[in-house]
């Protein structure tokens, strides 16, 4: 074996792109590993975890080449494999202008002022994404900022400004949106329809919107608000925003408003104000004694003309009864927080407490190795895992590789995992599942263990993915596939013995 470590200083792209020029890279012939990323710390401790080294001093504006092959004939290969694949991402970025045409605006705010856009979508690396969301909320434009990483402070000067200018930033951190048919982040292609929906949660609205498409039933808007808007910090700014829009709108005719567990002040002030807009609004706000996503849009049908339509449970048979129930402690690997909260609510109400890298307490808080011999639920897309690289929905590497040593593990008796699909998210994510998943199984059956998997699949028939072909891609690897997150949940519990809760004490 042969290898070759560069540094390619100010070259920069952003992480999407250069996870499929990785991926193009480690396809090489004779190349058997490959890692081409900007340099930040997650990254870095990412290319030490291959058994890379990295002798020079490098910054997150740097771009890390990493190949390691059988011979030097086969890292040329992969570094013309880079080559094609920067000229690829060149090409495809390059306008082609003629002469005299203008030049391409330079700001955000020149964008909005040439375009005439009322809507600005921002995607940067959150350290600099407060200059550009208030560009555009300065020029007249509402923002949805897709950015993680931005600071509280940032949040409340954004969401201040935007209010007093009668706009709406719908962000930090906003994954999922949608404004008048038109998917922004992650999205569903859900049908259209009269109930609209704030979300200060994305996995969180894609679940309420993808329950709602199979009950029959369809969206007006999907106005995201940041995960943390209903927090004690923000106050709930960009919710009235979203709905008071919401409750102005012709097309929308009861709204939705769907949260991770709210600051119970700000829930009750929010619940006061909406009251006064005249616009039935249901709650599906997470938290101890409140209802679950599902029975939330249950409650939601139940109060409409038609009352509940029929929506499938399972879309590809009822999971199978096990052999024997499982032992040990349960295991959740999720790419959404909203999901990850529900499942530990859920589970928190019969296993106790759960350990988590989003815990519901502090005490709960798992160690850097995010390891426990006890009940976990780790959410791969919270900030500190997305640092300098996709979220876990486009590039779901760091998942796969969890459930490979959760198979070692011996103290893990049951696997519950979320696959969420729609745009934006990765084009095939049943399949990589489906390999994992048995893979785990038969390392786990070698010490005499059994190991079940519980999904929780995300989606609607229009999603690119396919919702029924992963279903049955899923439960073909021997997977227990549900449409309902609450109902993966509890699954997932019943396959747990009463004696799988492994003891340890708090740290």
């Amino acid at each position: 074996m042969t290898e070759v470590v560069e540094v390619r200083r100010g070259a920069y792209y952003d992480s999407v792109s250069l996870m499929q020029v990785s991926k193009a890279v480690r396809e090489a012939s004779g190349v058997d590993a490959a890692l081409v990323a900007m340099a930040t710390d997650l990254n870095i401790d990412l290319l030490t975890g291959m058994a890379f080294t990295v002798d020079e001093v490098v910054g997150p504006n740097d771009m890390l080449v990493a190949i390691r092959a059988e011979d030097d004939t086969a890292i040329e290969a992969g570094r013309s494999a880079l080559a094609n694949a920067l000229a690829e991402l060149k090409a495809a970025g390059a306008s082609a202008g003629g002469f005299g045409d203008a030049p391409p605006p330079r700001t955000v705010r020149a964008a909005v002022t040439r375009s005439g856009a009322n809507l600005a979508l921002i995607s940067v690396p959150g350290t600099t994404a407060f200059v550009d969301a208030m560009d555009a909320v300065t020029s007249g434009a509402s923002v949805m900022l897709f950015s993680d990483n931005v600071s509280v402070e940032h949040e409340i000067t954004l969401k201040d400004a935007a209010a007093a200018a009668g706009l709406l930033v719908m962000g930090p951190d906003c994954g999922t949106a949608v404004v008048a048919g038109v998917a922004l982040g992650f999205a569903n292609l859900v049908r259209a329809g009269s109930v609209g929906l704030v979300a200060a949660s994305g996995t969180g609205a894609q679940q309420v919107m993808c329950l709602l498409d199979l009950a029959g039933v369809g969206m007006s808007h999907c106005l995201g608000v940041g995960g943390r808007d209903l927090s004690s910090a923000i106050g709930g700014r960009s919710t009235r925003q979203a709905l008071a829009a919401l409750a102005a709108d012709p097309a929308t005719e009861s709204i939705i408003v769907v949260s991770k567990p709210p600051a119970p002040e700000v829930l009750a002030a929010v619940e006061k104000y909406a009251a006064g807009l005249g616009t039935p609004i249901r709650w599906a706000t997470l938290g101890a004694g409140r209802p679950d996503l599902t029975a939330a849009v249950e409650t939601a049908l139940a109060s409409s003309v038609d009352g509940i339509p029929a929506w499938p449970k399972w879309l590809a048979g009822p999971p199978a009864a096990p052999a024997a129930p499982a032992k040990g402690s349960l295991r959740g690997l999720f790419c959404g927080g909203t999901l990850a909260d529900e499942a530990m609510i859920i589970a928190g109400e019969q296993l106790g407490p759960i350990r988590s890298n989003i815990p519901l307490t502090p005490e709960l808080a798992l160690g850097p190795d995010l390891r426990s011999p006890s009940h976990l639920i780790i959410d791969f897309g919270d900030d500190a895992l997305t640092q300098g690289r996709p979220h876990p929905m486009i590039d779901p590497s760091l998942r796969l590789g969890r459930i490979a040593v959760e198979g070692h593990d011996p103290t893990c008796g049951v696997l519950l995992l979320d696959l969420i699909l729609g745009l934006g998210s990765h084009a095939d994510p049943a399949d990589d599942l489906a390999a994992a998943l048995p893979s785990a199984r038969s390392v786990a059956a070698a010490s005499g263990r059994g190991l079940p998997g519980v999904v929780s699949l995300i989606g609607v028939e229009n999603d690119p993915q396919g919702l029924t072909r992963c279903a049955m891609t899923l439960q073909a690897c021997g997977a227990s596939v549900f449409v309902s997150n609450a109902q993966a949940t509890r699954h997932a519990l019943s396959l747990l013995t009463s004696d799988s809760a492994w003891e340890e004490a708090p740290r």
